[in-house]
């Protein structure tokens, strides 16, 4: 599907709610960014903006939002692959809602875990969608909020960024670009007015990871939503879930490869 403008709108005239925080959900169905967008709403009214790919689910998650926590809000379509939509579909989205608050940008998929004997398509589909296609977003809404002179994008990355392991190197390799691009921006935007939060969670107990065996130090989505709201109320660059795999990684990143290669993770 590509994007579009055929969202179903569901609040009527933003103007409307210009009191309420703003807040942008790009992968408008992913359990981590609805779980953010709930905790958020526990500070104060909130208007949620969901863009994804398959509008019926778009609407449920709406709908759950809505009875769940009273937030209003509007979908859109928008398909992390098409790119060159990606510009008119985020700009379409701010000037709709007069700005965003928080961006989260939560698109990505999960794949390809066997390396160089996965399926070719599978593992183009996963280069593709996880960095280029997030990779495109992440620059389109950091422009946006650049252009506002305000606002925090929160990117959702991976412990697995900070050194691709052998068990998933595809997806890995690719959340490490992501998550490279998102610092480098960072640091190029700073003193703008705008922020960028990279939230590097370890395995999160969701739909995507049903059927796979829990890493050690597993989390929820809303443990990793609420160590996002926390970081936000702070001045944190990066935030790691839990917290202690921030120590874990720094020394893993600096085992040699011979050592590093040979762990079972």
């Amino acid at each position: 599907m590509a994007l579009g403008s055929r969202g179903a709108h569901r609040a009527g005239r933003v103007s409307s709610v210009t009191a309420e925080k703003r807040v942008l959900l790009i992968g408008g169905t992913s359990e981590i960014g609805l779980a953010i967008v709930r905790r958020l709403a526990e500070e104060g009214p909130l208007w949620a903006f969901l863009l994804g790919r398959d509008q019926e689910r778009l609407e449920q998650a709406l709908g759950t939002l809505e009875r769940a926590a009273g937030i209003r809000g509007e979908i859109d379509a928008l398909e992390a692959d098409d790119l060159d939509s990606h510009r008119r579909v985020v700009q379409q989205a701010f000037s709709k809602a007069g700005g965003f608050d928080v961006v989260v940008l939560a698109v990505g998929v999960l794949g390809a875990r066997s390396g160089l004997d996965a399926d070719r398509a599978e593992a183009a589909e996963v280069m593709r969608v996880n960095f280029l296609g997030a990779g495109s977003l992440l620059i389109e809404s950091l422009g946006a909020l650049r252009e506002r002179g305000s606002g925090t994008l929160v990117v959702l990355s991976s412990v697995a960024a900070e050194r691709p392991r052998a068990s998933n190197p595809i997806y890995g390799a690719a959340k490490a670009g992501l998550d490279a691009l998102a610092q480098g921006l960072a640091d190029a935007t700073e003193g703008t007015g705008v922020r960028v939060l990279v939230v590097r969670p370890g395995f999160v107990k969701t739909r995507m990871t049903a059927g796979l065996a829990p890493a050690p130090m597993a989390v929820s989505a809303d443990e990793v939503a609420q160590a996002t709201v926390r970081a936000l109320a702070g001045s944190a660059h990066t935030v790691w879930v839990p917290g202690r795999l921030r120590v874990v990684f720094a020394v893993l990143r600096h085992l040699p490869r011979r050592i590093f290669r040979r762990l079972p993770i």
